[in-house]
């Protein structure tokens, strides 16, 4: 059975954390998502996409320990089936209720709470299979809050206890969310990155450490690591991996530039390295640039991702992310990285030569995969 409709996607920003200034941002109402959902669905599906990544937005729901109010949620649920569009749910996207931290004693039980809730209120609103991301990007949000003190807690040098205790939650998420649904398919999102020597020097232990601590999530909610957590193989259904124009560099240096490969290893590469790992399906959960460069980059990561199929990946989908222009979480600057933006009046504009970029991908890859599928058939079959 097919796991996605379509192998593109579309992810709709919903961060909803508090910000390197103490406040809370909301992208999914600052792009008026949360009011244009049917709109904004029937733009992508004219596009060639019927998958997205969507959020409940933690902090939103649960304004009170325990009470939720799912009202919005149900709204985009409707929107989908009305649509015809599939749907991938993150529960914590990056933010959490004012009252909790990572290493807050009820966090793990609050998570379950909330992830159990929207379980039930999603088969009650719909008979479409349930996607669902517990914790999005661990990875990150531990190194944004433990390390940098860009979110909650605002901590440094504590990246891996933050890191422990969202591995923590995300498994307890898991649990709540089966116990409801147990045909749930759980999709856990994390960068995929390379760190580099510097021209003149070797790889060395703690650049091979580097490179090896990006897999601590999974490795942890797969049971790898840290057992005590009670991390299983069959907690994660789907590897996403989220990857971006600035996703190698240097050790102690900058990031090597997205158009030059005489440095850096192909994505291609990368993802075959991840996909090994864990035997998965594979998804790319997040990817794209700004500005101009959106088409180049889609172009190039499109042929990369078309390798890795032909070299044996099981990649199952792309999501461009997101599909909608969005202010940045700090200074609330517009980010031109859609293939819509919007006026004053949250009025849908499309970048037309991103757009016919996407459509091209599409073809081309939807090309590879129908090759794909012709040799894998029986001589019989032909």
């Amino acid at each position: 059975m097919k796991l996605f409709k379509t192998f593109f996607m579309g992810g709709y920003e919903c961060a909803d954390h508090m910000n390197n200034r103490g406040n809370r941002v909301d992208i999914l109402s600052e792009t008026a998502h949360d009011e244009r959902t049917a709109e904004d669905y029937l733009l992508l599906k004219a596009a060639g996409i019927e998958t997205v990544r969507e959020g409940i937005r933690w902090s939103y729901v649960e304004k009170h320990p325990y009470v939720y109010n799912f009202s919005e949620v149900k709204n985009r649920i409707n929107a989908a089936k009305q649509a015809g569009i599939q749907q991938i749910w993150d529960v914590c996207h990056f933010g959490f209720p004012t009252d909790l931290m990572p290493s807050h004693p009820q966090f793990s039980e609050r998570l379950a709470g909330v992830s159990k809730a929207f379980a039930e209120l999603y088969i009650s609103c719909t008979n479409e299979p349930l996607i669902i991301i517990p914790v999005n990007e661990i990875s990150f949000l531990s190194w944004l809050g433990g390390d940098v003190r860009g979110t909650v807690p605002f901590a440094i040098n504590s990246g891996f206890d933050v890191k422990y205790f969202l591995c923590k939650a995300a498994i307890k998420s898991i649990e709540a969310v089966k116990n409801v649904v147990p045909t749930a398919k759980i999709l856990i999102a994390e960068p995929l990155m390379k760190v580099h020597p510097q021209d003149g020097q070797t790889i060395n232990n703690i650049i091979s450490e580097l490179n090896e601590i990006q897999y601590q999530a999974m490795d942890i909610i797969t049971g790898r690591m840290c057992p005590e957590l009670g991390g299983r193989p069959d907690y994660m259904d789907v590897a996403g991996f989220n990857y971006y124009y600035e996703n190698q560099w240097e050790h102690c240096g900058p990031v090597l530039p997205w158009d030059e490969y005489y440095r850096k290893t192909s994505f291609s590469q990368l993802l075959m390295e991840a996909y090994l790992r864990y035997k998965k399906p594979v998804i790319i959960s997040e990817t794209g640039h700004f500005k101009e460069d959106r088409s180049a980059w889609l172009e190039l990561f499109t042929e990369d991702c078309i390798k890795a199929i032909k070299d044996g990946v099981d990649l199952k989908g792309i999501c461009l992310y997101p599909v909608l222009d969005r202010p940045d979480w700090d200074n609330f600057e517009y980010i031109s990285c859609g293939v819509w933006g919007y006026d004053d009046s949250k009025n849908r504009i499309a970048e037309q030569n991103y757009l016919a970029t996407l459509k091209s991908c599409i073809q081309k890859v939807d090309y590879c995969l129908q090759q794909k599928d012709q040799q894998s058939m029986p001589l019989h079959a032909v």
